[in-house]
């Protein structure tokens, strides 16, 4: 391996760039035409262009990646998280065309990915998941699966996850056309329409079990994290350790999950995802094949970086990693910086980020794919970056977040950066009564005021970065990319 290509944008382009620079390795960035100057562009040692902005044009082709993999010489592919990371077709593609692909066996993509095949290999495993069925199409035949399963019932979709086709069904009244709602949202999102349901656990913490393995049957666990405030069942905070968790309960946890990555001799990085029930039973969720968003909590109480351990088990090089964490070191907490605005129901927000100022200090670290002058759009996942800090104790991590928050200084459009700094003050998360319906039961919208905007500041702001962008150097994207322009390099010119 020689040459990475980055089939995907954003923070987690920018993440695998720098830790294969860090291995010696060469980068190659693709970008749409919205992302001509993203920063992973930027940083890559090359980038190719693959097309227009819409996801199915660009970021979701797989001949025009593949094509880019070609023409640029690289000879394999990190697909990041989102996309087509944990696409089976794409995989096998990447394999065919004589490339390495930095993720698990297509095979196991497809076992797990599947949440019916993964409930029941979970069960093979001995990991027992949440009680739920099948359902079968027949109106009548599915009410009377849905009685044994017992109300409240979630609705899922088997083919995908980030809270498509997801339903809560309370009574009989509701469930078909829950059902039916269900499987249109599924189909468009996966071109899977195939459903299922699950008993609905109320008020869980989502915990996951972090992993890696070698395919051949090794397996090392890396600890769990508590990814239980969220809001649509997409996660807005996360926090490693989980403080929930007994030592007894904890090295259950670990044991199921690795017990289900032996079975299917699990190849690389991957999650294994629990609903850990307000009367102390655990249950499996689904396995995520892939990188998650929230690695970087992991990597911040291990040492571990687990995109080079990505890399390494993609090479086949040895498994190294003790089977467990001997010593999980200190607390650390994610904030996911998303453009969204908390205060108008987290509406997608776009606008050009007129000044950027990136907390530091110890124990501080951001994950960014952003940069002053950067259009931000609709087209994407509305991650921007990625705050996370490290303390020796969970209150020490939770004070230092705060002050990293407040120190965080991002204009021009809607951020989450509102509500993180309201949930760092909250008695119940401070006190680590936290679980999936946190943001429903402590986030008052109407308690909080937008920050006030400063157009002038603002226009001026956006003048001066156009101007001083103007006297940098240009770049051709399609060729090496230039030396890159640190804030304060920008702002000292000012």
């Amino acid at each position: 391996m020689r040459k990475v290509l980055i089939a995907n944008r954003g923070e987690i382009a920018v993440r695998v760039i720098r830790t294969c620079r860090s291995m010696g390795l060469s980068t190659v960035a693709v970008y749409s035409e919205v992302d001509r100057k993203a920063l992973h562009v930027l940083l890559a040692d090359e980038a190719h262009a693959i097309g227009p902005a819409a996801p199915h044009s660009s970021y979701l082709n797989s001949d025009r990646l593949l094509e880019a993999a070609r023409q640029t010489g690289a000879d394999a592919v990190h697909p990041g998280y989102g996309f087509l990371s944990e696409n089976s077709d794409f995989a096998r593609a990447v394999i065919e065309a004589g490339l390495i692909w930095i993720g698990p066996d297509p095979d196991t993509i497809d076992l797990m990915g599947d949440k019916v095949a993964a409930r029941r290999t979970a069960t093979e495993a001995g990991v027992p998941p949440v009680p739920g069925a099948d359902l079968t199409g027949d109106p009548a035949r599915d009410l009377e699966v849905a009685r044994g399963v017992g109300y409240p019932i979630m609705v899922k979709a088997s083919g995908g996850g980030g809270g498509k086709g997801m339903r809560v069904v309370r009574d009989e009244a509701d469930l078909e056309s829950a059902l039916e709602r269900a499987r249109n949202e599924a189909g468009k999102a996966f071109g899977n329409a195939h459903i299922y349901i699950e008993r609905a656990i109320e008020s869980p913490r989502h915990v996951e079990v972090q992993l890696v393995g070698d395919g051949r049957g090794r397996v090392a666990v890396l600890g769990e994290r508590d990814c239980s405030i969220q809001r649509r069942h997409q996660k807005l905070v996360e926090e490693s350790t989980c403080t929930a968790l007994t030592d007894a309960a904890r090295r259950e946890l670990w044991d199921r999950a690795a017990a289900l990555a032996e079975r299917v001799q699990y190849l690389g990085a991957g999650t294994v995802e629990f609903l850990l029930a307000p009367s102390g039973e655990t249950f499996f969720l689904e396995m995520n094949t892939r990188i998650q968003v929230e690695h970087p909590v992991t990597e911040m109480v291990t040492g571990v970086d687990l995109v080079q351990q990505q890399i390494l088990m993609a090479r086949g090089e040895p498994l190294v990693l003790s089977d467990r964490p001997a010593d999980l070191r200190g607390h650390a907490i994610e904030c996911r910086i998303g453009a969204e605005d908390p205060i108008h129901g987290f509406l997608p927000a776009a606008g050009v980020i007129t000044r950027l100022g990136e907390p530091a200090g110890p124990g501080v670290r951001v994950d960014s794919g952003i940069h002053e002058g950067f259009e931000v759009g609709l087209h994407y996942d509305p991650l921007l970056a990625k705050l996370v800090v490290w303390g020796a104790t969970r209150d020490e991590a939770i004070e230092r977040m705060a002050g990293a928050l407040e120190e965080y200084d991002l204009a021009g459009l809607p951020t989450t950066l509102p509500f993180h700094r309201f949930a760092m003050g909250n008695r119940a998360f401070r006190e680590g009564r936290i679980s999936t319906d946190f943001v429903g039961r402590e986030w008052k919208e109407e308690a909080f005021e937008a920050e006030p905007a400063d157009a002038v500041a603002a226009a001026v702001a956006a003048v001066i970065s156009r101007e001083l962008g103007r006297k940098r150097r240009t770049f051709d994207p399609r060729g090496a990319s230039p030396r890159w322009w640190s804030r304060r390099e920008i702002w000292r010119g000012r």
